[in-house]
């Protein structure tokens, strides 16, 4: 049973999260065979591959200055860590999906076997719905990141709603299935957030160890901000979308075998 918790303390969770029952990533949870077509306004899209020059996502604006677990106060309703007995991590990536750095993440967690959370902005997967499809049909959970990015603690309810409502919907269009995790912009939540998110059948999800890799700070200093702060049941977070992302990349790249020889396993989180 999972419990929200941050280091410096336990919290107890509103909603409920199980790993997988048989240990192999992304054994539970997972997504119908049948298939839907994409919405509407998103079935007839560039290949990205064709795109990515082009394509240019904004960068989510006061990102540097709100990010990071102490953006916000801890909520008892949201997860930070999840109660685990086995030695696994959550890596999560946020704001995509990216033509060009999501492929990329993709291929590095599949080289090494490894599940994760995808929280997606709407506007982004309703422009590359087979994006969102390839996230899931690698076995990683996508989760809703609402659709344009906004701080949900400044808006009214009404907005709110629109915004995961909306991108729920879509990823159920394109997916077969809406849903089941939800992570704030900036980790801001409040309670009117919290109750319109556990209304639309999602469970809030922080992290406990920020990768910082939205400061490109180098990616030797993102390596060192995963590693040391690793400790089971940890959910990281990451970034494959939202502004330039090549240090994400590439550090992944060289702490994803560490991990993995240090004994953890990356998994997916799971409803």
């Amino acid at each position: 049973m999972l419990q929200a918790a941050l280091a410096v303390g336990a919290l107890s969770a509103g909603r409920f999260f199980f790993p997988p029952a048989d240990g192999t990533p992304g054994a539970a949870g997972g997504r119908p065979d049948r298939r839907r077509p994409p919405p509407h306004d998103a079935a007839r899209r560039p290949d990205p591959a064709s795109t990515s020059e082009a394509y240019r996502l904004r960068p989510m604006a006061g990102e540097t200055s709100r990010s990071g677990p102490g953006a916000s106060p801890p909520h008892p309703d949201v997860a930070y860590t999840l109660g685990t007995d086995r030695r696994e991590v959550f890596l999560t990536f946020d704001d995509g999906p990216h033509p060009h750095y999501t492929p990329e993440i993709l291929r590095i967690l599949r080289r090494n076997g490894a599940r994760a959370t995808f929280f997606v902005i709407g506007e982004n997967a309703g422009a590359f719905p087979e994006l969102l499809q390839d996230i899931a049909d690698d076995g990683h959970a996508v989760g809703n990141h609402t659709w344009t990015h906004p701080q949900l603690t400044q808006l009214p309810p009404g907005a709110v709603r629109s915004e995961l409502g909306r991108t729920s919907r879509l990823i159920d269009d394109v997916l077969g299935t809406a849903p089941s995790l939800a992570r704030a912009p900036y980790g801001a939540w409040d309670d009117p957030s919290l109750s319109i998110c556990n209304e639309l059948g999602m469970s809030p999800v922080g992290w406990a160890i920020d990768s910082r890799d939205w400061t490109t700070p180098g990616v030797g200093s993102i390596v060192d901000a995963v590693m040391e702060e690793m400790r089971p049941g940890a959910i990281v977070l990451s970034h494959d979308g939202g502004g330039e992302r090549g240090q994400t990349v590439d550090a992944l790249d060289r702490y994803l075998p560490r991990l993995m020889d240090d004994g953890y396993r990356p998994a997916r989180i799971e409803p």
